[in-house]
């Protein structure tokens, strides 16, 4: 199974007026990362980069004079994508600015069924959020130390990790792409777990009147009640 995971940086938040200013996706198989990524820095053809979008990614428009337009990486970010599946944090946002860019090069969008939200995986999974990147980084305990500024090579892999997380980690990952013959040989194996048995039943810590407190609490719960036919000082050895 091969996955995108992908990302972009924009001069501002409106997909029809602003446009991309970076690119970037790692690529997956069977939720693991192959190494293959795409990264491109995009000159945005004198769109101006809105000052609350510059705070955010740092990237100015100096830095992008001699970066080829959109037109001239589209082939080689069709031919990296090719028919994988998507993956992107708040998805609307990063789809709707592509689309964007292939209709005004006369080429068709992407497609719904290819795209996967990993925030609305979070939203369901964690409905308590907070369910950003740097937040969900957290929650699963990788490092985005080094994330001072948004970055779209840098937010794809760190997002990379994150969808493992959200979609069970790795060791799901490896039960469920695990082959026929593999589970075969998990299941015929014998596996025998020795227990253990203390040479002398621990002494309890209840003392007697806090024995005959609890037999007159039970004796008060009736007959049928499931606690009269356990000793108090057997569960207390369970609870230890």
């Amino acid at each position: 199974m091969r996955e995108i995971v992908l990302d972009t940086e924009t001069t501002g938040l409106d997909h029809l007026e602003d446009r991309i200013i970076e690119l970037g996706g790692v690529e997956l198989v069977n939720r693991f990362p192959t190494g293959r990524s795409f990264h491109f820095f995009i000159n945005p053809q004198g769109r101006k980069i809105h000052a609350e979008a510059l705070a955010i990614h740092g990237i100015g428009e100096a830095q992008l004079a001699d970066k080829p337009v959109f037109a001239g990486i589209l082939d080689q970010f069709i031919e990296f994508i090719d028919d994988a599946k998507l993956i992107a944090h708040n998805a609307g946002f990063d789809v709707a600015f592509l689309n964007a860019e292939f209709q005004r090069l006369g080429q068709p969008g992407l497609e719904p069924h290819r795209i996967i939200d990993t925030l609305a995986i979070a939203r369901r999974k964690h409905p308590m959020g907070p369910n950003s990147l740097d937040a969900l980084c957290r929650r699963y305990g990788i490092d985005n130390s080094h994330r001072t500024k948004h970055g779209a090579l840098l937010d794809s892999e760190l997002l990379a990790e994150v969808y493992v997380e959200l979609a069970g980690g790795r060791q799901a990952s490896l039960i469920l792409e695990a082959s026929p013959a593999a589970s075969s040989r998990r299941a015929s194996s014998d596996i025998v777990i020795g227990v253990l048995k203390r040479p002398e039943p621990l002494r309890p810590r209840l003392s007697a009147e806090e024995l005959a407190a609890h037999r007159g609490l039970i004796q008060g719960l009736g007959e049928k009640a499931i606690w009269g036919a356990i000793e108090p000082s057997a569960v207390t050895v369970a609870m230890r």
